[in-house]
């Protein structure tokens, strides 16, 4: 039997995470992120070898420098944390992770992006209906993506990376980051759904209280995101057309 949907146009905000949820910057960050630990790996003899699997364990969801950390303490390898200014060829946690946002920001620019079908017409229509609507994401390039994507005017807030940084918010899977998110938008978690694909973005809104976390399956498993705290794991946003589409029939 399909799982229950939450009703989002009952709920008093909707939060949404960015790669892998909005748009399909998920891929083009893993790409980065292989491209990047391969060379690290391989010039430092670091074994085992980078997989896809690391990225789901260690580093989706986090922000940048936390994501490399968490690898590179997995495989029991200790590297200074330098600074933020680091440039992309030091060789600390910092300049690892500006060499991979180097590699990401130039294949954005180049390639574009493109949102998810399914997630645009999701968010159309509860703009429409006048849900308030935010993003929490961890990535320091999500206004850059969200224009990209043409998609920023739809959302009252963007808490991110950048304000993370600045604010002093822990990263996901602490509920820091959907906690400041629902606080600027104005509206209590108890009563909002967050919509996740990575299990340290469910864990966050989870531990953050909010009523429901929506999982997005793109490749980390629902059982994952399920233990994580999601309450409903779906493969694509477009699920939830039929449900919105009845209420708003039926409140029109």
């Amino acid at each position: 039997m399909p799982e229950s949907l939450p009703d989002l146009l009952a709920a008093e905000g909707v939060l949404f995470d960015l790669d892998g949820v909005l748009t399909p910057t998920a891929e083009v960050h893993m790409r980065a992120w292989k491209a990047v630990f391969d060379d690290v790996f391989t010039r430092w003899g670091i074994e085992p070898a980078y997989t896809d699997a690391d990225y789901f364990d260690y580093v989706d969801g986090k922000k940048r420098y936390d994501g490399v950390a968490s690898l590179l303490r997995n495989r029991n390898v200790e590297v200074p944390f330098g600074a933020v200014d680091d440039p992309p060829e030091a060789e600390t946690i910092c300049g690892i992770g500006n060499r991979k946002n180097a590699a990401f920001a130039a294949e954005l620019r180049r390639d574009g992006i493109a949102p998810y079908p399914g997630s645009l017409a999701l968010v159309e229509r509860l703009n429409a209906a006048g849900v308030p609507l935010g993003v929490v994401s961890s990535s320091k390039n999500a206004e850059e993506v969200l224009a990209a994507a043409g998609i920023r005017s739809f959302f009252r807030i963007v808490v991110d990376g950048v304000v993370a940084e600045r604010d002093g918010l822990a990263s996901k899977p602490a509920p820091d980051m959907f906690r400041q998110g629902a606080i600027a938008l104005g509206v209590d978690p108890a009563l909002s759904v967050a919509v996740e694909d990575a299990t340290s973005g469910a864990a966050s809104a989870a531990a953050a209280g909010y009523a429901h976390v929506v999982g997005v399956d793109r490749g980390t498993g629902a059982d994952a995101l399920r233990a994580a705290g999601a309450t409903v794991v779906v493969d694509d946003l477009d699920r939830f057309l039929s449900t919105t589409q009845t209420a708003t029939s039926e409140t029109a």
